[in-house]
Order: structure tokens, then sequence, then C-alpha cells
């Protein structure tokens, strides 16, 4: 036996006793780097560069990815799913037990679009927007935003009750759950491919916030929302914004020196709409055409 030939073969047992003994994230790296390695070679090929053991490197990887799938098939069977969607709903749990659940549901619904489904089907959904919107830990609110738009995506039998939950968030107390829900619909927007009447008024209701990066991700989905068909009623409303309307007005107690003069004034929530509602006509003027022309008529 050669020189070349021996130290391929150890090579070949040095990788095999590495899968064996290794973690997930070792053994992904294994495969990443065999991909690397070993693009576009054929069968005999491989087998030569295996030392005739490449049948034994194939052996391990379907019998772990067989193995992965009987795990989670037997993890949903005994209810895994909703005791992970309770965990992340109890008041008395801790954040990092919630991080962690949010993160088991996020490898649920990455084995593909079945199991999507069945999170949705648990009423996952309203739960993951739920922990996203009474969250404190933004960790904990990044991992529901992220298993949201995972639920959106290659998953049409719910991507609609996705868009409506992220529309449903724009309302919420928390300016970082407003900021993400602006944001994520960007994208479920896209997927869902058609606009819902829903968004306008809340969206708009966004514009009275003082955190100006949740000001920020509004406009800039309004700007997304101007190729859809509800365009015309942001715009009307943006309009309308400009003259705060008399229930907002407040007048104040004149002094005996100008008696005479009333003055008026609103809350400062509606100045900062009134000042946001301005800023974005003129930022869509400038960017849109269509939109400019619109405004003007």
């Amino acid at each position: 036996m050669g020189s070349k030939q021996q130290t391929s073969i150890s090579r070949v047992l040095g990788i095999l006793s590495e899968w064996d003994k290794g973690t997930k994230q070792l053994r992904k790296k294994i495969l990443e780097q065999f991909i690397i390695q070993n693009q576009n070679k054929t069968g005999p090929e491989l087998e030569e560069e295996f030392v005739q053991a490449a049948s034994l490197f194939l052996t391990r990887l379907t019998a772990w990815l067989r193995l992965t799938h009987k795990f989670m098939s037997e993890f949903i069977e005994v209810g895994g799913t909703l005791t992970l969607l309770e965990i992340i709903g109890l008041k008395q749990a801790k954040e990092t037990d919630k991080t962690e659940a949010l993160k088991c549901l996020t490898c649920v619904a990455n084995a593909g679009r079945k199991y999507k489904e069945l999170i949705c089907e648990s009423y996952g959904i309203r739960a993951v927007a739920e922990c996203l919107a009474k969250s404190k830990s933004e960790e904990t609110q990044d991992a529901c935003r992220n298993l949201l738009l995972m639920l959106a995506q290659g998953n049409p039998k719910f991507q609609n009750q996705v868009y409506k939950a992220f529309i449903a968030l724009l309302p919420c107390s928390s300016p970082k759950a407003q900021q993400m829900a602006c944001s994520s619909l960007r994208i479920v927007q896209r997927i869902v491919g058609s606009s819902n009447a829903t968004i306008v008024d809340p969206l708009l209701t966004l514009l009275k916030t003082l955190h100006l990066e949740v000001q920020f991700e509004a406009i800039e989905l309004i700007k997304e929302l101007m190729d859809y068909e509800v365009a015309d009623s942001i715009l009307s409303g943006l309009i309308a914004l400009l003259k705060p309307t008399t229930k907002n007005v407040v007048v104040v107690q004149s002094t005996e020196e100008d008696s005479l003069q009333p003055k008026f004034t609103a809350p400062l929530h509606v100045f900062c709409q009134q000042a946001a509602a301005a800023k974005t006509i003129s930022i869509l003027a400038q960017e849109n055409d269509t939109v400019a022309e619109k405004l003007v008529q």
C-alpha cells in the first residue's frame, strides 16, 4: 500500500471518527466542507477520494437524517409543539425560556411546509404575535419576528394570517414590536401580493410616534404600499393629517391681555403626526412621479 493511499485512509478514518463523535454543529461543518471539496465529482471519483469508503460516510449521513426526522415526528406526536407554544404564552415564564422555546419552534418550522402548517393550525401565529407584543426582551421579540417571517414563507395556506398578525401588531404599546411589524410587513406584503385595507388606519396612526425608528419604518412601509391597492387611501389619509381635526384641537385659557384672541393648540403627538405626514408626502412626491401627479390633482 502506497504512502498516498495510507494518507487517504487516515484522512477518511479521521473524518468518520469526527462525525461519530461530533455535535450537530460539527457535523454541519463536515458536510459543508464535503460539499465544497467535492463539487462536480462523479461517484467513482468520490469512491477514489474516500478510498472505497464513501458508502460508509453516506450510511452515516442517511442514518443521521433518518433519526433527526424520527425525533421530530415523535416530538410532535407527544405534543411538543403545543407545549412550546404554551411556554411562550406563560406570564411567569422567563424571557430566556421563551426565547429557547421560540428557537425550538423555528427548528420545527424549518423542517418543511407541513410543519409550518402544524404550528399555524395550533394557533401558533396568534401566540407568537402576542409574545412579540408583550415581551420586554429584544432577543425574544427578534425570535418571534423571525419565526413569523418563516411561517409566512413557503406556506401559502397561512401567509395571509401572518400578514394580518403583523397588521394587528401596529397599534400595540411596544415601540420595538411596532418597528419590527413595519419592517416585516414590507417583506410579507410582497409574499401576499395584495394589500389589506385594514392596514391604512393603524399605519397612519403610527406617525404619531415619538420614536424616530418607528416613524422611519412606517414611512418605508408607506413607500412600499404605493404600488398596491391601498395607495390612494393612504395618500388621502396623509393629506387629511396635515390639518388636525377639531376633536384634537384644544382651546387654551386666555390671559386678560389677549382675552379677545383665544389660542388653539393640540397634544404633542398630533403635531408629530402632522409633521410626519408632511415629511412623508414630501418623500413620496420626490421619489414617485405617479404619486406626485396624484397629489397635485
